[in-house]
């Protein structure tokens, strides 16, 4: 494809309501209007009417991830019901290594479980002589189904891709189950670096060819998950994980959105990650996403104020009562404000037992400010 072919793309999607929404214009690093908001896990189970689609199909969480109608219906729920300025894509970060021929499940009261999980090279041997490719695997189609079916009914509204990044995929792998500390990963990820090297490749390109599928079936925005990340220093991080974070980036990075016919800006996000927060920007990403462990102008000035910022409710501020929640959301507002852009959401996902009738408030608190 020559520049020129390439023109009217690039109008195309300038003028799109999608484009011009303003989730769009603060991750591309403008300041719209309206502070918009979005929350993580907000596809799911804090929905009365999520676990009642749920029960009604008694669908397993990846079987239901791997049925369009499903999928989609989930992820519209949370739009329609509190008016958020982005939808994200109902899927799971196990849902990739489900495609690629893992054996993994998510077990009730435990969380995603492997099969075998790796013990040794012979181990990242077996996994990665599958190849990573996920353009036919068994699935995927469903999953292009369900991108196409959710951006066909949310109009102007964007719709968010997500992988895990490589790091967050690598400890499930080699742990087999969540891991308090995640020791399992780290130690094998220290005495044999050149497995660890062929695992985290195969990891980053798995899941960014993940996100690519979505952002060529619609998504118009991306954000990869790395749950795990913040266990780790500054210096393991840059050694061991940032290249293959960057990697997983590049390759989400060459699927252009059949919705805005652009690259997809792409949010980075961990968990506990203050100190590698200026080291995940290096690995890539147009907007940093910021838990509450940094408070957002802190976070901001990392960067000499020049990169746009996500974050940073604490979850728990959802069962507080409503001043005290108002209180800190105008106070993370003000934060933000030295950020070029900043959107607004939670330090992590929706708890399950959240009250949904707190979370559209808090989007027309926002929206208001």
């Amino acid at each position: 494809m020559t520049l020129s072919d390439n023109a009217p793309v690039a109008t195309k999607a300038t003028t799109s309501p999608v484009a011009e929404s303003s989730f769009m214009q603060a991750v591309s690093g403008r300041r719209p209007a309206t502070t918009p908001v979005w929350f993580m896990r907000q596809a799911g189970r804090s929905l009365p009417e999520y676990r009642e689609l749920r029960a009604r199909s008694q669908a397993s969480m990846l079987d239901a991830c791997l049925t369009p109608e499903l999928a989609s219906e989930a992820t519209l729920q949370p739009v329609r019901r509190h008016g958020v300025d982005a939808a994200v894509f109902y899927s799971d970060i196990m849902v990739p290594l489900r495609l690629a021929g893992v054996d993994v499940e998510i077990v009730g009261g435990i969380g995603p479980v492997i099969a075998s999980p790796i013990r040794c090279a012979d181990d990242v041997n077996r996994l990665t002589e599958r190849g990573a490719s996920l353009s036919i695997a068994p699935g995927i189609e469903q999953i292009r189904q369900a991108v196409h079916m959710t951006v066909a009914q949310l109009g102007s509204t964007p719709l968010i891709g997500f992988g895990g990044a490589p790091f967050t995929l690598a400890c499930y792998l080699v742990a087999g189950q969540p891991s308090r500390d995640h020791c399992e990963a780290r130690a094998f990820m220290y005495s044999d670096p050149e497995s660890w090297d062929r695992l985290m490749t195969w990891c980053a390109d798995v899941t960014g060819a993940f996100i690519a599928e979505q952002v060529s079936a619609g998504a118009s925005a991306t954000q990869l998950f790395d749950s795990w990340v913040g266990v780790l220093g500054e210096d393991d991080y840059r050694r061991h994980v940032s290249p293959y974070s960057a990697r997983a980036i590049e390759v989400a990075g060459r699927a252009l959105s059949s919705t805005t016919g652009t690259r997809a800006p792409m949010i980075h996000f961990g968990t506990g990650t203050p100190q590698l927060l200026t080291a995940m920007h290096d690995a890539g990403g147009d907007i940093i996403g910021v838990d509450q462990r940094i408070s957002l102008d802190s976070a901001s000035a990392l960067f000499d104020n020049t990169v746009p910022l996500q974050g940073n409710l604490d979850p728990a501020y959802l069962t507080v009562p409503f001043d005290i929640l108002e209180a800190k959301v105008r106070q993370i507002i003000r934060q933000g404000k030295a950020a070029p852009s900043h959107i607004f959401n939670l330090a992590h996902g929706v708890p399950k037992d959240t009250d949904p009738r707190v979370l559209t408030r808090l989007v027309e608190l926002v929206h208001s400010l």
